[in-house]
């Protein structure tokens, strides 16, 4: 009984490794049949793929690339290309009666299918942006392209939808660059062009800070900094638009001269020469400022000759005043009403009392001092602020770390109309004395 017993076992075993080895021959059976396969119906299978399928069998092993690169099977692919359009490419298919009757060496058929799709695409931007004007250097259309692109008098507002964009709450980063446009003749190009970084959002440290900045009946806006605006859709909570508002002032140099993890840093200037007693105070600067929509201006302006003696100099604040209510000659009318436009696809809409502010602050030197471009809002008074005016009267405020600006309004009812009756920019000390060198 217990030799019969050994006997079954090792029959059970025996039938085990046979098992196993048949199932290991199966496999490797299943795994070279295709490189069993004669080479025509391998060439025939591949014949049936498109150009994306063929680069991806090439990395699969030494036989595949070997057969995915086969000039046969691009010729098939060039022919195909030349049939959609024969129009077009009438030289193309020229060029394939020449190269057929060349020796098998000279063809490279995967090249010519790469450079003719490349020169269809160039072909069919060419027809949308016309052609290079040669004064720009740019294309004729361009401005008609970027249709989300306004230029300003000292500003551009960059506005993206949200169509491409992900869930507000699965962005970490948004990053804004520059490209600088790189030759394509130039000797070891890896990549179009220098990517330049200009501004970086971490949205964990922003979403905490971020202000409510409007509202309509689709969707509401948040600031999440002081030249970036994000709008979001009221149900979803998702990303319908941004828009960036950007100074002219070093913009250049921001978008071309910066690195791909590094913005560009601006260098130190060395104070100018002041030859004026310093108890004077500040004196003779020019203030140009501009309020503005997405789409057109509202208001541009300039003063000069502004000044504060130093005894009016208090708060840590230096005060300079451009518009003043009891001068009624200085009080400037708007030209449209102050709402902030916005599209995303086949939708629009307008936030009221939103607008865009720029504002460059030159010094006695004319060199720029101070430079902002940013959203800004426009609250109702309850209480007057102006005893010369009895009509309903409005407040636009801004404030940074650099200073302040206070513009006030009245409407017009007989005119329909807003009117800037009051302008005041305060500068900080600390930025005073640490661009002059002094002791305010």
């Amino acid at each position: 009984m217990l030799e019969s017993g050994k006997t079954s076992a090792s029959m059970l075993a025996l039938k085990a490794t046979k098992s196993q080895r048949a199932d290991k021959h199966s496999r490797a059976s299943l795994q070279n049949f295709t490189e069993r396969l004669p080479y025509e119906i391998q060439n025939k299978i591949l014949s049936y793929l498109d150009a994306g399928a063929l680069l991806c069998i090439s990395q699969v092993s030494k036989i595949f690339n070997q057969l995915a690169n086969d000039e046969a099977l691009w010729r098939n692919l060039c022919k195909r290309l030349f049939k959609k359009k024969p129009m077009h490419m009438v030289g193309e298919m020229l060029e394939i009666t020449t190269l057929e009757g060349h020796d098998q060496h000279s063809r490279d058929w995967k090249l010519r299918y790469f450079k003719t799709l490349d020169a269809g695409i160039r072909r069919k931007w060419k027809t949308h942006i016309g052609v290079v004007n040669r004064h720009t250097g740019l294309p004729s259309r361009t401005l008609q392209m970027l249709s989300q692109l306004q230029f300003f008098e000292s500003s551009a507002v960059l506005c993206w939808n949200g169509s491409l964009w992900p869930d507000f709450h699965q962005i970490s980063t948004i990053q804004l660059h520059g490209v600088r446009r790189v030759a394509l003749n130039c000797p070891g190009l890896k990549a179009p062009g220098w990517r330049s970084l200009m501004d970086v959002v971490d949205m964990e440290s922003v979403t905490k800070s971020m202000q409510d900045y409007g509202w309509d009946e689709m969707v509401e806006l948040k600031l999440l900094k002081p030249d970036i605006v994000m709008g979001l859709w009221k149900e979803r909570r998702s990303v319908a638009f941004v828009i960036f508002t950007l100074h002219f002032y070093r913009l250049l140099e921001r978008s071309t001269q910066g690195s791909s993890l590094r913005p560009y840093v601006e260098p130190m200037v060395k104070a100018p020469f002041d030859d004026i007693d310093p108890d004077y105070g500040l004196h003779g600067y020019q203030l140009n400022i501009a309020l503005h929509s997405t789409e057109c201006e509202l208001m541009s302006a300039s003063f000069s000759k502004l000044f504060c003696p130093r005894d009016q100099i208090c708060n840590g604040h230096i005060r300079l005043t451009a518009i003043n209510d009891t001068c009624f000659s200085q009080h400037t009318p708007l030209s449209g009403s102050v709402t902030l436009p916005w599209k995303c696809e086949e939708l629009q809409g307008k936030v009221k009392d939103r607008c865009i502010m720029t504002l460059t602050l030159l010094d006695e030197f004319i060199k720029p001092f101070w430079c902002v471009s940013s959203p800004v809002a426009m609250m109702h008074l309850e209480m007057p602020c102006s005893l010369f005016y009895s009509a309903e009267q409005f407040l636009i405020q801004y404030r940074d770390s650099e200073g302040q600006v206070l513009m006030k309004f009245v409407w017009a009812e007989q005119q329909k109309q807003f009117f800037l009756i009051n302008l005041v920019v305060y500068v900080t000390i600390c930025k005073v004395n640490k661009y002059f060198r002094k002791e305010y």
